[in-house]
């Protein structure tokens, strides 16, 4: 082969190897950029999480892949009424014991999680498959349950805030509606107010509502 021919040869191969470059180098900004826009601070938590952003890219891909086999379904209209009623319980509960109230929004969501589809698993996978699709609430429920591990340690306004948080993703379990029930109209407002104490009577915005150091509600004046 003379000079020429084999000087060409490698020109036309480090084109080639250049606009593959270029094409992978675009290939992995638009994967970056769709994961970084699904995930939101999810993303930024994984790359911590994993040691780098090629395995939590790895990471979050196979989170899409597994929750695109379950078969996720909207909740029926009577179990949104029956997890309804169970939260008004919930909230009801959190005057007198705070620490049960905690437990059982935190069981109680994992309960709707599993009515709607998602696998029964540790509390990280169940995380994980809610940020797929659910990333804005999925922090909240991290938080959520970060708090009702502590049980017993964690202070009254820890545990306002852990209700609060649980409220974030139970409103938007129930929220989901199918096309056959979307005109019902159901609303899940279900907020610290709806709660009274043991007179019946309401405590206020449950962002607003302060708590005496045995949990009981403060009336805002």
């Amino acid at each position: 082969m003379q000079e020429a021919q084999l000087i060409q040869l490698l020109v036309v191969i480090a084109v080639v190897i250049a606009v593959f470059a270029v094409v992978w180098f675009v290939m992995r900004r638009r994967k970056t950029a769709h994961l970084r826009d699904k995930f939101g601070e999810e993303y930024d938590r994984t790359v911590d999480s994993t040691g780098g952003r090629s395995s939590a890219e790895r990471n979050l891909e196979e989170r899409e892949r597994r929750v695109a086999e379950f078969d996720i379904r909207p909740l029926t209209p009577a179990e949104r009424d029956r997890f309804g009623d169970e939260w008004r319980e919930v909230k009801t509960l959190f005057v007198d014991s705070p620490p049960e109230a905690v437990l059982r929004a935190d069981r109680l969501l994992g309960t709707m999680m599993e009515t709607r589809g998602f696998p029964v698993g540790d509390f990280d996978r169940r995380y994980e498959d809610l940020t797929v699709d659910h990333g804005a609430v999925a922090k909240h429920y991290r938080d959520a349950h970060d708090i009702a591990e502590k049980r017993g340690d964690a202070t009254t306004e820890e545990m306002r805030r852990a209700i609060n948080n649980y409220e974030k993703l139970f409103e938007e379990l129930v929220s989901e509606t199918g096309e056959a029930d979307s005109a019902d109209g159901f609303v899940p407002s279900v907020r610290l107010d709806d709660a009274g104490d043991h007179d019946g009577t309401s405590f206020g915005d449950a962002d607003t509502v302060s708590m005496t150091s045995n949990g009981r509600p403060v009336r805002p004046d």
